[in-house]
């Protein structure tokens, strides 16, 4: 008797390069977790403010080239509006997994649309929009893997005690 079954393929944490956009208060405490899981944890900064951590500070097409894993932790600004677009996708690793977090319109939706549809990256989860609420013509609704695209409401700000 089979008691389970793999049907699709996972990795580890471990070993893995986890990128980090926005290493502000969220973006530090994300590092220490990917830390502990055993990734090695690098960082783009937009602004160029961050300095002293611990962490290797990158380029962005060397971050892109050289991330495992990527989340967005950071504010939208003048610098980092469409930062993650088709130029983006191209430089990243097809097994990339792309995670917003942070603020929709840093992330593409058309060109994350057409990176996930093409095999540019591997995936990605969101719980922000270039829009909210999603609306009916967004192209992202035309991906229904969810090994592809997961969407969730951006409430973690919502507990009482981040409230409070």
């Amino acid at each position: 008797m089979i008691f389970s079954h793999f049907s699709n393929v996972f990795h580890e944490l471990s070993g893995k390069t986890w990128g980090i956009v926005g290493l502000g208060t969220i973006g530090k405490g994300v590092a220490k977790i990917a830390s502990d899981f055993g990734c090695k944890v690098i960082y783009y900064s937009a602004s160029g403010k961050t300095q002293d951590v611990p962490y290797e500070r990158e380029e962005f097409d060397e971050f892109l080239k050289k991330s495992d894993i990527i989340s967005i932790h950071a504010p939208l600004n003048d610098k980092t509006n469409n930062l993650f677009n088709k130029e983006a996708f191209d430089k990243m690793k097809a097994s990339a997994v792309l995670l917003n977090l942070g603020r929709g319109p840093i992330v593409n939706d058309a060109d994350l649309t057409e990176a996930l549809e093409q095999g540019k990256i591997a995936a990605a989860g969101l719980d922000v929009l270039g829009k909210e609420p999603i609306e009916k013509d967004n192209p992202l609704l035309r991906i229904k893997d969810s090994t592809k695209l997961v969407i969730t409401p951006h409430v973690a700000w919502g507990t009482v005690e981040a409230r409070t």
